[in-house]
């Protein structure tokens, strides 16, 4: 059985450790609600651009550098994981899909880039043997879409450079605050995609200069738009799964907490019964 002072350390150290992770739930619920309403915001913006677009492209042929379907001769992934852990399975899932992806599709033609956006996916791809081209860890410390824009043109002139023939992002799409959707999408070559209701679109736009001007116009900031929430979405989900992890990690100490309460009270009645007895049996002796 372990001492009083064996329980009543490690009783502290439980309650410290507990006020950490409770702190670290706080701190996350807090980024979450402004990340969550920040994708709540450009959702109507994202829907409406995809939504002109498409209507734009369906009525003919549109000449767009970024539509051009090749033959596939070499290939870009990018992997959207988070700089810091206590996040739960959150980039060990993204590592998984990543490693499943380049395994079954990729990696014996050995044509194939990694490019990285957050530090957990980069640390444990540097021991393999691929390739990386980048890595933009600084990206999550100062999220906008300036800075997301400005990655993504390098992407979008390496495709349009015949760098790659293809480009992927694997990343954490968010539905809420427990349930986090790993996804690989296709960001390049671009498919127009109609978000929101599949209803019939047949809306007669005016366009100057002409319609071919305002799609090469309309198409990069949509890629660029694109790339911004693909790199929301996993940092919202991010604090979402954190906040989980922190919750549970409290609740967890707490229950700890209650057992070692309890294991400390046994043992401290234990120890004044055994007092109790060596005074009983001290003065039976005398007597």
């Amino acid at each position: 059985m372990p001492s009083l002072k064996e329980v009543r350390t490690r009783i502290a150290s439980v309650d410290s450790t507990r006020q950490i992770t409770n702190a670290m739930k706080m701190v996350s619920a807090s980024k979450l609600r402004k990340t969550q309403n920040t994708i709540i915001k450009l959702k109507p913006y994202a829907s409406k651009m995809n939504e002109i677009l498409q209507n734009l492209c369906k009525s003919g042929n549109a000449n767009v550098e970024f539509f051009d379907e090749r033959e596939i001769n070499k290939m870009l992934i990018v992997v959207v994981t988070s700089n810091r852990g206590l996040c739960g399975s959150f980039n060990a899932s993204i590592i998984k899909t990543t490693q499943n992806l380049i395994e079954k599709e990729y990696a014996k033609s050995g044509k194939l880039d990694l490019m990285f956006i957050g530090k957990k996916a980069y640390e444990f791809f540097i021991k393999k043997s691929y390739n990386i081209v980048s890595v933009n860890n600084e990206l999550l410390d100062n999220l906008n879409y300036e800075n997301a824009s400005f990655v993504a043109e390098n992407i979008m002139n390496d495709f349009k450079n015949k760098k790659y023939d293809k480009i992927i992002v694997v990343y954490n799409y968010f539905k809420n605050a427990a349930v986090q959707i790993v996804k690989n999408s296709q960001f390049l070559p671009f498919v127009p995609e109609f978000v929101g209701d599949t209803k019939e679109l047949n809306y007669d736009y005016i366009l100057e200069p002409d319609k071919q001007y305002v799609i090469n116009e309309l198409v990069p900031r949509t890629l660029k738009l694109k790339f911004y929430e693909y790199i929301l979405n996993s940092f919202v989900s991010e604090h979402g799964a954190r906040m989980t992890a922190m919750h549970k990690a409290t609740d967890n100490a707490s229950e700890l907490l209650k057992e070692l309460k309890l294991s400390y009270n046994k043992v401290r009645q234990a120890t004044i019964t055994k007092e109790i007895l060596e005074i009983v049996s001290g003065a039976d002796a005398l007597s």
